[in-house]
Formats: structure tokens, C-alpha cells, sequence
């Protein structure tokens, strides 16, 4: 399982290092309970979601199975 931060656009270092904790999260539970505010969930297929979020300033998408 791939845990990494991947950074998309102009997102600046200080922006970005407080989100290294995401990369631990397991759970939709966990996301909710470290802050994030979801903003959509995206149906890819029967076992594919895309879990779109947001945190201060920045937008953060869980790719799920």
C-alpha cells in the first residue's frame, strides 16, 4: 500500500509539511477525527472512491479501495 504525499501545484513546503500526518490516516473515521472537512466523496466503481477534503487552505484527495 502506497503512503506518500503527493504535492499538486503551487502548494508551498510550509503549507504542506503539517499534512504529513495524512499519510497515517486508515480511515474516513480517522480523517474526520484529525480535522478534515469532507467535501465529496467520488464514486470511481464498486470499489474505487475518491475522498475529496479540505484543511486550512488546502485540498486534500484520499484515493480509496
Amino acid at each position: 500500500m502506497s503512503r506518500e504525499l503527493r504535492i499538486v501545484g503551487g502548494v508551498s513546503g510550509d503549507l504542506a509539511a503539517p499534512l504529513a500526518h495524512v499519510t497515517r490516516l486508515d480511515t474516513l473515521e480517522d480523517v474526520l477525527h484529525r480535522g478534515l472537512e469532507i467535501l465529496e466523496v467520488i464514486v470511481q466503481d464498486e470499489y474505487t472512491h475518491d475522498v475529496v477534503c479540505r484543511t486550512r487552505d488546502v485540498f486534500v484527495i484520499f484515493d480509496t479501495t
